[in-house]
């Protein structure tokens, strides 16, 4: 991210939006408050902030250590990234440039869905720039640059998933509000929560999974959870809330696979949004209140 893009940041949504930046809906604001980059795009950590991620990362890094996919691995060591310290968003963004294009942009914790869909449309990945406390050291609803740079950057190294991550934001732009509820899912059970179903077993892909201890154990082992083969009118269909751990999961057998649905045209997909809509909605796993 170069200085001239840090000089225009006013984080004009971030008191209007009551919607989670990772496209679900919230029924209340953050307590966290995102850091403005200064003019040639430097945050300012404190040492407890940076103490924070050096804690998060070892932990995290051990527990995805035989469960992330290849392409995960071989993403976080092209990113190289500081294990004692916050990076820098212009760190991760060189490196992104030089593989895919893309480059991290900051933003609040929370902003709308038509700012993300113009965002991921731009080839620009939107970067909450705050950290959560310890408090919430294994779970906040928020994402935070942990979530963020550690769950997702990796992957955007990715040509595969980053040409879908982009698509997906071709495709929002022009939805409707009832659309994009339903496009939504899409985003959920892919980039979020996405598994792959590989000759090597159970693997993770999804950033939501890959950026959370508890979600990884769950995701991989536990005999609750169905895990079912992707089927894009099947996903479009499935409710999910996002504060308890997710019941299903949908799996790919490799993150190439996400070519398959970016290549469907936008009116193919918003052919299979009317279809959804027709059909209604599967039955909620969990009780309903909260359902996205």
């Amino acid at each position: 991210m170069n200085a001239v893009t840090i000089k225009i940041i006013t984080f004009k949504n971030y008191n209007k939006s009551r919607l989670r930046r990772k496209v679900t809906t919230m029924a209340k604001g953050t307590k966290y408050i995102s850091k403005v980059p200064d003019e040639q795009g430097f945050i300012q950590w404190s040492a407890e902030e940076n103490s924070i991620w050096q804690e998060l990362f070892a932990r995290q890094l051990a527990c995805i250590k035989d469960k992330a996919c290849d392409e995960y691995h071989e993403g976080l060591v092209k990113l190289n990234l500081p294990t004692d310290r916050i990076p820098q968003l212009d760190e991760v963004s060189k490196v992104l440039k030089a593989t895919t294009g893309w480059q991290c942009y900051p933003v609040p914790a929370l902003i709308g869905f038509g700012e993300f869909f113009k965002l991921l449309s731009e080839k620009k990945f939107p970067v909450a720039t705050f950290i959560r406390s310890r408090e919430e050291m294994d779970y906040l609803q928020e994402p935070d640059i942990f979530h963020e740079i550690f769950g997702h950057c990796p992957l955007l190294t990715n040509a595969s998933f980053a040409n879908y991550t982009e698509a997906f934001g071709k495709m929002g732009l022009n939805a409707s509000k009832e659309q994009r509820v339903f496009l939504a899912r899409l985003y959920w059970f892919t980039i979020e929560f996405g598994l792959l179903d590989t000759p090597n077993g159970l693997r993770i892909y999804g950033g939501g999974v890959l950026s959370s201890p508890g979600e990884t154990e769950y995701a991989m082992h536990s005999a609750e959870v169905e895990r079912k083969p992707f089927d894009v009118l099947d996903v479009l269909r499935t409710p999910y809330r996002i504060d308890i751990m997710q019941p299903i999961y949908y799996l790919l057998t490799k993150v190439s696979d996400l070519d398959d649905i970016r290549k469907l045209e936008v009116d193919d997909i918003m052919e299979l949004v009317a279809k959804a809509q027709m059909l209604g909605l599967h039955e909620a796993k969990f009780p309903t209140k909260q359902a996205s």
